[in-house]
């Protein structure tokens, strides 16, 4: 009978590892390359001496002990404890989301749109699907941990040993083990993968939230959590095994978990039931525009709660940054000084570049949800009422133009609350307020460009991520790799003044607004000429 559950596993880890073929490729390589490049960028920043010591110290600071977690090997700063203590918590995150998203992908979302009733028909055992997904996932984990090991292990730091490099790429293995058998749990207990998803990412905030607390303040807290669970490995320090075994037993039980729920539901069931909603819809959800708030208000509340947390979360080191300036070349190259202005514009200037560059994710989430009602065959009905392609468009396009002043206000509001905590008068609010402002029109460029990609190729419109992940890549890494000019003015904040360290010019902000309107409206034509298809 048991055997009769996994029948056919194997042909559907092959099924699986078909259609990610490009997927699971572009998240390794992009984690595997980001991790050791990193790494080996690290001396370059904290050179051999009394310096490295001083900056191990400023790390005692609370605020960044509850961002990157406990410091071990403060007292020998060498570079494997610094890797393991600056990036290890923030890779383990990124592993937690991919194997959120792949798992969703491969067992509720296909679920949801009934591909996995298709598969039940054919010879495949009841479990065969969610077996298989936990298969190509836990391979997954195990290359990206090797690969990731061996990478570190090749550079030859001092400090990151053969052992302690495959202590790194194990903790990454098992955490994202940890958070797919997790996310195949929530499968089970919900009837939507939105729910599942949300489920997930909800758990995963607790696991961050619950480790800050208890890095801070009770070690009991961060045991209970998976992420501070696995920081106790103490990589390249102690490297002890007892915290990732402790992780692995307990992902294990979780799977075994989801695959007993998963034999006592129905196909589409959940065992936590949909709300079934009002008989009658409100005034304001029979329209378009009401129906796109109410299905993006949750990835606006979140992000809205996420931004000013970031905004936070880097006021808070205000206090430390001339101490990481004295003590790093790296950070003298970033934040170059020039007279008349201070260290402290200059670090206010970076990040407001890059919280605009983090604004724009939510911006691009609500506009995109367009997208994936098309392909999920959702606006077709919309469409035969009497609502216009353009007036469609505008109730997803419109909540993404205020998405971005939203977002904008809320980081620099908690960048400079977090500030003003640590030293008096960071930087003038109302002055970053108008250079969050001045972003706004750079985000909605980006925005446009999306929205004319998907009137005239929306099979195209992913090529938006890319294109901001290259304008972070030319504006946080150009200083350090020295890269052309022409190559940050390839993006629109390539050409917006750095405030508070270069006044506001109102013709560069005009002729963005121009940009911007244009290639919306590029959009919309191309929108209401194009078919109509999933």
């Amino acid at each position: 009978m048991a055997r009769g559950l996994f029948t056919n596993t194997k042909v559907l880890a092959r099924h699986i590892w078909r259609r990610d073929r490009i997927q699971i490729p572009v998240w390794l390589i992009s984690i595997i390359a980001f991790t050791i490049a990193i790494a080996a960028g690290f001396p370059a920043m904290y050179p051999p001496g009394p310096e490295r010591q001083i900056v191990a110290q400023t790390f005692e600071n609370p605020a960044l002990i509850s961002m990157l977690g406990p410091g071990y090997g403060l007292d020998n700063y060498h570079m494997g404890a610094i890797m393991a203590h600056q990036m290890l918590l923030v890779t383990a995150v990124v592993v937690a989301i991919m194997n959120i998203t792949l798992t969703i992908r491969h067992t509720r979302r296909d679920e949801e749109h009934g591909r996995i009733e298709v598969i039940r028909s054919l010879p495949v055992g009841r479990l065969s699907n969610a077996a298989s997904t936990m298969i190509v996932l836990s391979i997954t984990n195990l290359a990206l941990g090797v690969v990731t090991g061996l990478g570190l292990a090749l550079l030859g730091l001092e400090g990151m040993d053969l052992f302690g490099s495959l202590s790194y790429g194990a903790v990454l293995t098992v955490t994202g083990i940890f958070f797919a058998a997790i996310t195949l749990f929530f499968a089970q207990l919900t009837e939507t993968a939105r729910a599942a998803s949300g489920y997930s990412f909800v758990f995963l905030g607790l696991a961050y939230l619950l480790r800050a607390i208890g890095d801070i303040s009770s070690e009991l807290l961060s045991l209970i959590s998976p992420l501070g669970l696995v920081l106790r490995a103490q990589v390249y320090v102690n490297n002890y095994w007892w915290p990732l075994i402790i992780t692995l037993v307990a992902a294990i039980l979780i799977m075994l978990a989801a695959f007993k729920l998963n034999t006592m539901r129905d196909l589409e069931a959940g065992f936590i039931p949909a709300k079934p909603g009002r008989e009658h819809a409100s005034r304001f959800l029979q329209s378009p525009l009401g129906l796109a708030l109410r299905l993006e208000r949750t990835t606006i509340i979140g992000w809205a709660i996420g931004m000013f947390v970031l905004g936070a979360s880097y006021g808070s080191v205000y206090g430390d940054v001339e101490d990481f300036v004295q003590t790093s070349e790296l950070y003298q190259i970033m934040l170059q000084t020039s007279e008349g202005v201070s260290l402290l514009d200059q670090f206010t200037a970076m990040l407001l570049s890059v919280m605009s560059m983090m604004a724009a994710v939510p911006v691009l989430l609500v506009f995109l949800k367009l997208r994936n009602e098309e392909k999920a065959i959702r606006t077709e009905p919309i469409l035969a009422r009497a609502v216009s392609r353009s007036r469609l468009m505008a109730s997803y396009l419109g909540p993404a133009l205020i998405t971005t002043v939203i977002m904008q206000l809320l980081s620099v509001l908690g960048l400079w609350f977090a500030a003003s905590a640590t030293v008096e008068n960071p930087f003038d609010l109302s002055q970053a307020i108008a250079g969050a402002l001045a972003y706004v029109i750079v985000i909605w460029i980006l925005l446009g460009l999306t929205a004319t990609l998907f009137g005239f190729a929306p099979q195209l419109v992913n090529f938006s991520w890319v294109y901001l992940g290259y304008t972070l890549f030319t504006v946080y890494f150009g200083k350090i790799l020295q890269l052309p000019e022409w190559m940050a003015k390839l993006s629109p904040w390539g050409y917006i003044p750095q405030v508070p360290i270069e006044p506001i010019k109102a013709s560069a902000v005009v002729l963005a607004l121009l940009i911007a309107i244009i290639l919306m409206g590029l959009g919309f034509y191309g929108y209401n000429k194009r078919d109509v298809y999933g």
